[in-house]
């Protein structure tokens, strides 16, 4: 029996963990359920060096081949927004990914960083529960090695922890990704 989508689902994995991969498939179980059904990729993630676009662009392509027919929309900051943009009762939304977002608040290219996560964290959270149709969040799981040595990066830790905890309590679904394999963590869906 195949999985159902959830009216919200947060991918949880370290990197390579497959969350991208679990995203993708959901959207395209959606996307064949029903020809009125359509997927909306909002990605968080900014091309600032050589590397990360060439990133970025193979991502554009593998996702193209995977999820035929999903559009990509850039939003960096307002994903609150964002979701509150694309969000139909025939559209499931994809954030990929909340990890890359907090980034984008806390340490922002041009230097100005906002005081902290909790209002646009709060915002996304009710965008979450307002939400018209499937909403699939996708973030890293950062926490489970050592103590960093940094002040900054164990602030970011922590801030990323907190937001991961209050992204997971607005979601129905909360699956943990490792090696490619799903770990449900909560269900309320059922």
């Amino acid at each position: 029996m195949a999985e159902t989508v959830a009216r919200s689902e947060f991918i949880l994995g370290g990197q390579k963990s497959g969350k991208s991969r679990r995203a993708e498939g959901l959207a395209r179980r959606w996307t064949d359920a029903s020809p009125a059904h359509r997927a909306v990729l909002i990605a968080t993630a900014q091309a600032r060096d050589e590397e990360m676009r060439e990133r970025i662009a193979r991502h554009q392509r593998e996702r193209a081949e995977r999820v035929p027919g999903m559009v990509t929309v850039e939003e960096p900051v307002a994903l609150a927004r964002a979701l509150h943009a694309h969000s139909t009762p025939h559209t499931l939304v994809v954030v990929d990914c909340l990890t890359l977002w907090l980034t984008n608040l806390l340490m922002p290219a041009d230097g100005n960083p906002s005081a902290d996560a909790a209002g646009p964290t709060a915002a996304l959270c009710a965008a979450i529960g307002a939400s018209q149709g499937p909403v699939v969040i996708v973030g890293n799981e950062i926490g489970l090695g050592v103590i960093p040595m940094g002040r900054e990066v164990r602030a970011f830790v922590d801030a990323l922890g907190g937001l991961n905890q209050r992204v997971a309590t607005a979601c129905e679904r909360v699956t943990l990704m490792a090696a490619g394999l799903p770990l449900s963590l909560k269900d309320r869906h059922d």
